[in-house]
């Protein structure tokens, strides 16, 4: 079993995407309203899009599950007002939920949130019990930095936080760390923010005790965790300076890392470093990068090839990388797996 722990929904049909930029245009005129009702998507739509690119890629690469949210970049947290968050979170769930509908053996769903800049998380909340619920999702995406880029919101660890972090709990639904859009010019969304907010996570998670207060509380940080496996040492000693405990015992119970890394030395870096127990098997393809490797003739973002040629993993643990990692962080998966 092969488990593709971060996967979006970016093939989503054009009408969807049309919807979208009306929305936005209703706010600029100052006469938004709930619409999402009015949007009209078929069955053939949806599979339009999933058979040609997620689907016939789960085929070629020998996975088997992709655990499968609304595009990231496409949240758009940033954007419009705190009522199109809401409707266009609900929206983007929705069609996740279409997906596994249509797909049940392929993938798994887990929820965006309607987070907006200066809005408080516990407003959240209502829409993650009804993906968890309702649409049967078995996490969420959650992003650190709603504002895009300017990061004007309280850091993880802050209370600020903690309404939502106690109904995740209670709902035993883990959190992928991931940010949206940029609306800041210093900062490519998939080249630089999103690599910098995943290392800003973990550093702000090393500076606070959030986990004292959320032991069951589970985080996986994408995209191999930016720069941290590469400065492993820096963080570790960070944490000792700080007068923490060491990683093991601070964080490496509830913080996790996808192997969405595109290069062979990079996995072989992670592998070497971060304990096999927190590194968790995936690629979001289709995402951020698409195109063919000349130096290896493969899809960079084909990383099963990276997690099979490491010399750093045993075949046991790379069964641990492929799926029993994921089954661990994500307590309600064992039932999507029959």
């Amino acid at each position: 079993m092969i488990i593709d722990c971060h996967g979006h929904y970016t093939t989503e049909p054009t009408a969807q995407i049309d919807w979208r930029q009306a929305q936005l245009k209703l706010v600029e005129a100052g006469d938004f309203k709930p619409t999402r009702a009015l949007l009209d998507i078929s069955d053939d739509a949806i599979r339009e899009g999933i058979n040609d690119n997620q689907l016939k890629q789960q085929r070629e690469r020998g996975t088997d599950k992709t655990i499968f949210s609304p595009r990231a970049v496409g949240m758009g947290h940033h954007l419009g007002t705190a009522d199109t968050s809401m409707e266009w979170t609900r929206l983007s769930n929705d069609m996740v939920h279409r997906v596994t509908q249509l797909y049940p053996d392929n993938f798994i769903g887990v929820c965006s949130l309607p987070q907006y800049p200066g809005v408080e998380p516990k407003y959240c909340i209502p829409e993650l019990e009804r993906a968890v619920n309702e649409l049967d999702f078995i996490g969420c995406n959650l992003n650190p930095d709603p504002s895009g880029a300017m990061w004007s919101d309280p850091p993880l660890t802050d209370k600020w936080w903690y309404p939502l972090y106690e109904k995740m709990c209670d709902l035993d639904v883990p959190a992928m760390i991931h940010v949206s859009g940029s609306c800041n010019p210093n900062f490519h969304p998939t080249g630089a923010h999103y690599i910098a907010a995943d290392t800003t996570a973990f550093m702000q998670l090393i500076s606070g005790d959030l986990f004292k207060d959320f032991p069951s509380l589970k985080f996986v940080i994408p995209h191999g965790g930016g720069a941290v496996p590469f400065h492993w040492g820096r963080y570790r000693g960070l944490a000792q300076d700080m007068g923490k405990p060491l990683l093991d015992d601070h964080l490496l119970n509830n913080v996790f890392f996808d192997t969405c890394v595109y290069h062979q030395a990079g996995i072989d870096c992670m592998t070497k470093v971060v304990p096999v127990k927190n590194i968790l098997f995936a690629s979001e393809m289709v995402g951020a990068v698409r195109g063919v490797d000349p130096e290896t003739e493969h899809n960079y973002d084909d990383t099963k090839r990276y997690i099979d040629a490491t010399p750093n993993l045993t075949a046991k643990q790379r069964d641990q990388v492929f799926a029993g990692n994921a089954l661990n962080v994500y307590p309600r998966l064992a039932a999507k797996l029959g």
